[in-house]
């Protein structure tokens, strides 16, 4: 693959822009800034991870910087390098089957999402790799409405296991931290009740690191329906992610 051309030096290339416009529902929400910064880190992303191509599949610079660029989101409003934990990123075509089940919660060296036959996607711990299937994440990543997005949720579960464990509870302060423990247990319990709504898919209740996970694709991929039916919900992620999509969506309407 060619050299990529570098964003923060030159403003953002208007190939990455077109390339970002047309493949993901979430950058014409962003304003300039935002954008310029989600640039910069889809540039770590591009220049300082392995990439991986599996079963064949074709991984063009324009297919990596789609990826790159949407995955970027996630750490918008995050201090430092938030992506420390991945690896490398490999991307197939189409949904890979799970070869172990899903494991508890703690510390684990895996987590994945989906049923127990196909899965979409796939984050190991430890640096290790962050596996995608090209085919959900296109149809998802344009389509914001869906409410599902595999690579949001899979870079979640590398947030979460910045402090060595999985747990649903990313590295935060103390204060920030007991409010989080404090809203996502209440939650999580709802869910695993049958008694939390729909707008969290009932994957969530599988264990805290897939509460966090699902929670994540829910706050950017339906943040006005998340911050009017679960406000604290919302509020423990605004605060955690440095971001408010909910008053990007009013914005853009």
């Amino acid at each position: 693959m060619g050299p990529m051309r570098r964003a923060h030096r030159t403003g953002l290339p208007a190939h990455w822009r077109k390339v970002l416009a047309g493949g993901s529902g979430q950058w014409g929400l962003l304003d300039d800034g935002e954008r310029e910064r989600l640039g910069e880190i889809a540039e770590r992303l591009l220049v300082h991870k392995r990439w991986e191509a599996a079963r064949g599949f074709e991984l063009t610079d324009e297919r990596r910087v789609l990826i790159a660029g949407h995955g970027a989101l996630l750490a918008l409003g995050l201090d430092g390098d938030p992506f420390t934990e991945v690896g490398t990123i490999v991307v197939r075509a189409g949904a890979m089957r799970r070869r172990a089940p899903i494991p508890n919660w703690g510390r684990v060296e895996g987590l994945v999402d989906g049923s127990p036959a196909p899965v979409d996607g796939q984050a190991h711990h430890r640096d290790g790799p962050l596996m995608i299937s090209w085919s959900a994440f296109r149809r998802e990543a344009a389509n914001v409405r869906l409410g599902r997005d595999v690579v949001l949720h899979e870079l979640a579960h590398k947030l979460d296991m910045l402090d060595g464990i999985v747990d649903g509870t990313p590295p935060t302060d103390d204060r920030q931290r007991d409010r989080w423990i404090e809203v996502c247990t209440a939650e999580y319990e709802l869910i695993k009740a049958g008694e939390a709504g729909r707008l969290l898919r009932p994957y969530a209740g599988t264990n805290p690191g897939e509460f966090f996970a699902v929670a994540t694709e829910t706050f950017f991929t339906r943040p006005v329906r998340l911050r009017d039916e679960k406000p604290e919900l919302y509020g423990v992620l605004a605060a955690y992610f440095g971001q408010d999509p909910a008053a990007r969506v009013e914005r853009a309407a």
